[in-house]
């Protein structure tokens, strides 16, 4: 019997699993080092914060003014050179009005410089938005809309189609002596277009894209003579185009390259 209990101790004692040992110095000597660390890095941040000296503001400004500027980001500014926030200053200053682009930046030993770029005004949205020239909103309601702005047009969520748009074609239509006036988007997904003639120009729903291209290439320099006469082109068709005379007369046709030479043809002769 005693025999089988001392071998049934051996068996237990086998079972057992031993962890290994570890010093409390190698421990604590890298805690001691990452502590020691840290403490002189907050310690060197307390010494070299100070109180903001003098905040410098640079940018054309004709929307927004520096004392704007300076009210927006006075509580980060109360923080101290090092304590405050250059990505939240960037932010703040960002969402006021008229602000397009802003660079915060730490100037030693105690100055905050702010470089701004205000929106520039491209067209009209609806009532009284405003675009810029990436065709992005940034004011939704004016309380005084600019008069020389082109009026842009549609639902909602189309403005930034109906400006992009609207630039191609003034693009191209600026070489030619003409300007686009108004772009407007219904609700059907119908285009149409004034020029700043007046004449009225209907590309409706359909091959948008080609029927723009053909009035750029054929109609804009058939019409550009005859602008005083012309109420507006009808583009809505698969062979052509029709012009609407201010008498009230209509002229279909249907072989726009035909009737681009004979335009031509006619101003020579004049």
């Amino acid at each position: 019997m005693a025999r089988k209990q001392a071998r049934r101790r051996k068996q237990k004692s086998s079972n057992r699993i031993e962890m290994p040992s570890i010093r409390f110095s190698r421990v604590l000597a890298p805690l001691m080092a990452v502590g020691i660390v840290f403490a002189t890095y907050q310690l060197s941040l307390t010494m070299l914060d100070r109180e903001i000296s003098s905040i410098e503001i640079s940018g054309p400004f004709q929307r927004v003014s520096a004392l704007h500027i300076e009210a927006a980001i006075s509580e980060e500014i109360e923080a101290g050179f090092v304590g405050a926030d250059i990505d939240e200053i960037q932010e703040r200053i960002m969402a006021l009005p008229w602000i397009d682009q802003a660079r915060v930046a730490r100037r030693w030993p105690s100055r905050i410089s702010i470089t701004v770029t205000e929106q520039v005004p491209a067209a009209v949205w609806g009532d009284s938005g405003l675009l810029n020239t990436r065709g992005e909103r940034f004011v939704n309601k004016l309380r005084h809309v600019p008069a020389e702005l082109p009026r842009l047009s549609g639902p909602d969520a189309s403005s930034a189609e109906v400006a992009m748009r609207y630039l191609a074609v003034r693009k191209q239509l600026i070489p030619l002596g003409l300007d686009v006036r108004r772009v407007h988007l219904d609700a059907r997904g119908s285009w149409e277009m004034t020029l700043g003639n007046g004449i009225e120009v209907r590309l409706g729903r359909r091959a948008v894209a080609d029927r723009t291209d053909l009035f750029l290439d054929v109609v804009a320099d058939i019409i550009t003579g005859r602008a005083g006469d012309i109420e507006y082109v009808d583009m809505r068709y698969s062979n052509g185009f029709t012009i609407g005379w201010k008498g009230g007369l209509k002229t279909p046709v249907s072989d726009p390259e035909r009737a681009q030479k004979e335009m031509l043809a006619a101003r020579g002769t004049q």
